[in-house]
Formats: C-alpha cells, sequence, structure tokens
C-alpha cells in the first residue's frame, strides 16, 4: 500500500469504528440509559434564579385560608419559573387520505407546400431521387399524452404522557420546556424527548399543557437496542442506496 493511500485508509476505519460505537454499547448487555445529570434540564433545576425585585408584602395571618402563596390551599402552583416541572400531555390521532388523477393528451399536425413558387418544385423535382415530391417538402406531425395517478392514505394514533421542565423564561413571559424520559424492556430502550415553547396562561390548574399548546413543538418516540438495530439498514447498504443512481 502506498503511503499516499495509508492515511486515507487509517480514516475509513476510524470512521467505521466510530460509527459501530452506538452498537458496542450494547454488545450482549441492555442499553444504557443516557446521563440524567447533564442537559438543559438539570443545569434548570440545579442552578437558582436570578433574584426578584422584592415588594412591599401586606402582612397576611398564616392561618388565613385565603394567602396567595403557592403552598397554600387556594395558591396557584402551576409551573412557571426555571426549574419548574409540568407534565405534557401528547395525544396525538390523526387521519389524511388524498387521492389525485390527472389525464392529458395533445395532438398536433403542420405541413408546408410551396406549390408553384417560379418553378421552384419543377426545378427540385429534376434533381430529386425518384419517388420523392418537392410540393410539400416540410411536414411535422407530433402527439403526446400523460397521466398521473396518486393517493396519499394516512393514520396516526400516539397518547403519551411526559414530565418536562421549564429551562428558560424568553423576555416575553414565554417558557421553553425540555424533557425527556426513558424506559428499557429487556434489551430495548424506548425513548421519548419533548421541546418546545408554551405560554403560562395556557397551563392547566392540574400543571398539564396539551401538546398542541406547544409552539415549534419537537417530539421524538422512538428507541434503541438490539431490536432496533436488526430493523435499520447497515452503513454501508445505506451509504449504497445514496451514491447509486438506480
Amino acid at each position: 500500500m502506498s503511503g499516499a493511500a495509508r492515511p486515507g485508509a487509517v480514516l475509513l476505519v476510524l470512521a467505521l469504528a466510530a460509527s459501530g460505537c452506538g452498537r458496542l454499547d450494547h454488545l450482549g448487555k441492555p442499553p444504557s440509559f443516557s446521563d440524567a445529570d447533564t442537559g438543559r434540564e438539570h443545569l434548570a433545576m440545579s442552578v437558582p434564579g436570578l433574584p426578584q425585585r422584592l415588594e412591599k408584602v401586606q402582612p397576611v395571618d398564616q392561618s388565613s385560608l385565603w394567602s396567595g402563596a403557592r403552598n397554600s390551599l387556594l395558591g396557584d402552583r402551576r409551573a412557571g419559573e426555571p426549574g419548574d416541572i409540568l407534565t405534557v400531555v401528547i395525544e396525538i390521532d390523526e387521519k389524511a387520505e388524498i387521492s389525485n388523477t390527472t389525464d392529458r393528451s395533445r395532438s398536433a399536425s403542420e405541413s408546408l407546400s410551396m406549390g408553384s413558387l417560379f418553378g421552384l418544385p419543377e426545378n427540385l423535382q429534376r434533381v430529386m431521387p425518384t419517388g420523392s415530391s418537392a410540393k410539400e417538402p416540410v411536414a411535422v406531425d407530433s402527439s403526446s399524452s400523460s397521466s398521473g395517478d396518486g393517493s396519499v392514505k394516512r393514520n396516526e394514533k400516539l397518547t403519551l404522557r411526559i414530565a418536562a421542565t421549564i429551562t428558560d423564561s424568553l423576555p416575553n413571559g414565554v417558557l421553553r420546556i425540555q424533557g425527556s424520559q426513558e424506559v428499557r424492556v429487556n434489551f430495548e430502550i424506548r425513548e421519548l424527548l419533548v421541546t418546545g415553547y408554551v405560554r403560562p396562561e395556557d397551563i392547566s390548574r392540574l400543571n398539564e399543557i396539551p401538546y398542541d399548546k406547544i409552539a415549534s413543538a419537537r417530539i421524538s418516540y422512538g428507541g434503541r437496542g438490539q431490536i432496533t438495530d436488526v430493523q435499520q439498514p447497515r452503513y454501508g447498504q445505506q451509504i449504497t442506496d445514496i451514491l447509486l443512481p438506480y
């Protein structure tokens, strides 16, 4: 092997090794959970927020049932600050069916004849091969047709609940949320991720937010493990499918 080809081969081996690291994690054992002590959720819950401006508060009898504090009987216990936790309710039941049919045809015919144009047809007839005619020197016929038929039928249903953490409060009061959930069954991990932006007034009294009230919602529900590895084509096959034109 030449010296110029060796670096390329080394890079190829390293790339293949890096691509297989994900599968080596659960080689002969269940896949490992993600580290829960990293990420925006843990950071939001561990770092205290900025100190709020102190306002003059009227003294309230601690035994009163009408206190507005969050720990009181009638207090608002909905999530509203970074580090608070709320429940995201995902209930997707969508159905779409589209059918289109097109049919088009066209035909055209054109001809050009010179007749007796200054005697040119007669003069051309003398030099043209036997069986040819100069009366209609140009004739064009064309036809085209196309037809298409397409249909889309989709049915999706998903019902999930996940606890998400408020990771940030934007200047306009909108809250950024992020939640993750992992469940391991035998040698397969089912993973649920959700991120997005919510308005505090959309959070219900039960401290829940439906998925259709989340702006820029990103919901991922999948898995990783031995079953997922078998269902996915190998990296070589995926690269071949991209490179081959047919």
